[in-house]
């Protein structure tokens, strides 16, 4: 059968491990022309073939419910629910996501970009099921590395006390390497945890609590029970056990007879049941299972070299990339500098501290919640904790940065990494919300650098700051290839911004990413006759209210930007400061309005937000022009109008 003429998993029933087999081989060969053409996630998705038509093999989807965790390992799911057709434009503006939509499939029936949430989604559905006296499977398929989160152990911990909600997980483990002795090894273990003598013992448990005045004998029993247990079955699995699941694993996760077999035997136990999946992340493609790390995600690649297309034009550094040396050399004159990552060494810059400086750096896994109080530990005994974790991975940890930070007062340097819009990757990454999340909560300093030299006065402004808690979004991409500063780095004053351009027409406060942007427009409003002044704000919280306060009382109008939404953002912050000081003018705010802002390029979502200098340039002609209209029929309006204007 070919690929792409399946638009229904079920369509895969009744077909033999042959034709699975060239069915997995489609897949992958889809999967890899177009990542390679496009870019995306690579090495996840290739090392789930066989799992998925293997589980899907087992269940009837027009019924049975699959949840995928994260979603980028889902894309074998996607070539076989009908989006074949549309698969090369997998994470392009509106075309395929990234990651499983609710809306954009029947068949994605929970949607996820955030690790760990599968095992919780699954239990809920399975819970709701049987509430209402329903009868369908539910499968959570969940990787090693979300595995470690917190919420998925706090899932499994629930769905253990649960011993008769069927509910299956299947831990996709891509980590460990699979040999010929394991899987004989595993499969003789499995072909004895469910032989007969293993049944009898159950059946004879069963038998032996129905007889009266037998108690004394039940803890030798379970005793007896207990040890059997632990011989058959591998120490892993011997933890799921006691925490009420019925551990089948490790299993071949590419050999389809094995899989379908055991997902089956799976199927027909009572309570939660876990499958432990072994599998090669990259499966198939030679040169990602030998750098599993590099080729999780790619962008557009030669399929024959496995090497990134260059696009001969070179680049300024990326801010990941500035703020990992930068930070590594201040780290080299000051161990108490300790960096922790949740998993994201290689995305933050943090790798290059890693192999430098292996003492002072902290990877926790997929927990940013352990990680911001883990930050407030090290810093209530004098360390200088700098967790490096991207901004909207940071929202998963907002009771923590409340409760164990900020109330105590604690100087934890939070360093936002993918602050703004992300592109490809869609509304589960977009960094919009950091502004007001944290801006709210009291002690906490906001800050935000212009360019990628900004960004290594402010590493040394958070690290130097010990009055309490300090956090810095920067956004992902290349800085504008401006110097950097090698030497005498000096921490900017906390609060305190700068003016960039003068004018006598119009304010335009920017904050961050959009200082330049704002740059760029007042030199086109320049062109026509309009003349701004731009300040770089440099922090949300505190403001400089003694230098913005005076200029807008000066030019009676301000325009507010920024790379993120406006609801409690920093516009709101502007907006506030001056009417707690009784100046009373229009601000006029630009950012992301009240909206989830889709997958596409950086650069196509700016223009679609009228994020761009020019388009800044066009809003605030058009906004002069009218505040100019509005200023004029007050002029004219008559005193009896204007009193009975105010009163109403």
């Amino acid at each position: 059968m070919d690929l792409n003429r399946i638009t229904h998993p079920n369509q895969l029933h009744g077909l033999s491990i042959v034709q699975l087999q060239d069915i997995a081989r489609q897949i992958r060969e889809k999967h890899l022309q177009t990542v390679a053409t496009s870019g995306g996630h690579l090495g996840s998705g290739l090392g789930v073939v066989e799992l998925t038509l293997g589980l899907y093999q087992t269940l009837d989807l027009d019924y049975d419910k699959v949840i995928w965790d994260v979603g980028h390992q889902a894309y074998p799911h996607k070539l076989i629910t009908g989006r074949y057709d549309k698969f090369h434009t997998l994470r392009q503006k509106d075309g395929i996501a990234g990651y499983l939509k609710r809306g954009e499939s029947q068949f994605d029936y929970f949607g996820a970009g955030h690790a760990s949430t599968s095992i919780s989604a699954a239990l809920g559905m399975a819970l709701a099921r049987d509430m209402k006296g329903e009868n369908f499977k539910v499968a959570a398929v969940i990787g090693d590395g979300a595995f470690t989160g917190g919420m998925a152990l706090e899932a499994i911990n629930h769905a253990g006390y649960l011993p008769k909600t069927n509910l299956l997980v299947v831990l996709n483990d891509n980590e460990m390497s699979i040999s010929p002795n394991v899987g004989a090894l595993s499969s003789h273990l499995n072909q004895l945890r469910f032989s007969s003598p293993i049944q009898l013992l159950k059946k004879l448990e069963e038998q032996f609590e129905t007889i009266t005045h037998i108690d004394s004998l039940l803890p030798e029993l379970n005793r007896f029970k207990q040890g059997i247990k632990r011989l058959i079955v591998p120490k892993v699995g011997a933890v799921f056990e006691e925490l009420g699941f019925t551990y089948i694993g490790p299993i071949d996760g590419h050999n389809l007879e094995e899989l379908i077999a055991t997902f089956e035997t799976a199927h027909q136990q009572i309570g939660p049941v876990l499958v432990h999946v072994v599998t090669v992340k990259g499966k198939g493609y030679e040169i990602a299972e030998q750098e599993k790390l590099n080729y999780h995600a790619q962008n557009k690649f030669d399929l024959a070299t496995g090497k990134a297309i260059s696009l001969n034009k070179p680049k300024p550094p990326g801010y990941s990339k500035v703020f990992g040396e930068t930070l590594t050399k201040i780290a080299k004159n000051n161990p108490k500098v300790i960096a922790i990552t949740a998993a994201m060494a290689t995305g933050t810059g943090l790798d290059i501290l890693q192999k430098q400086l292996p003492q002072q750096y902290i990877d926790v896994g997929i927990a940013e919640q352990h990680a911001v109080t883990l930050a407030a530990g090290l810093a209530c005994e004098g360390m200088r904790p700098v967790a490096t974790i991207y901004s909207t991975f940071l929202q998963r940890a907002y009771d923590q940065i409340i409760h164990d930070v900020c109330i105590q007062n604690l100087p934890v340097f939070f360093c936002m990494d993918r602050a703004g819009i992300v592109g490809a990757d869609g509304p589960t990454h977009q960094g919009m919300y950091d502004i007001p999340y944290l801006r709210c909560i009291p002690n906490m300093v906001l800050m935000a650098p212009k360019d990628e030299a900004e960004l290594q006065q402010m590493l040394i402004t958070g690290i130097n700051y010990t009055d309490g808690p300090i956090a810095m979004r920067y956004p992902r991409g290349n800085g504008y290839g401006v110097p950097l500063i090698t030497e005498g780095w000096q921490p900017l004053p906390i609060g305190k911004a700068e003016i960039l351009r003068h004018g006598k027409d119009v304010l335009m406060v920017a904050y961050g990413s959009m200082v330049y942007p704002s740059l760029q427009a007042a030199a086109s409003l320049s062109e026509h006759g309009i003349e701004a002044t731009v300040v770089n704000a440099r922090f949300a919280k505190p403001l400089d209210t003694d230098l913005i306060v005076p200029l807008a009382k000066q030019f009676g109008r301000v325009f507010t930007l920024e790379e993120g939404c406006l609801i409690g953002g920093f516009g709101s912050a502007v907006a506030e400061a001056l009417l707690d000081r009784h100046v009373v003018v229009p601000v006029i705010r630009i950012g992301v309005p009240d909206q989830l802002v889709e997958h596409a390029t950086p650069e196509e979502s700016q223009l679609e937000l009228g994020l761009t200098g020019s388009q800044i340039a066009d809003r605030v002609r058009k906004e002069v022009q009218l505040l100019k209209l509005d200023v004029q029929v007050w002029q004219d309006t008559s005193l009896e109008q204007k009193t009975d204007a105010v009163i109403h």
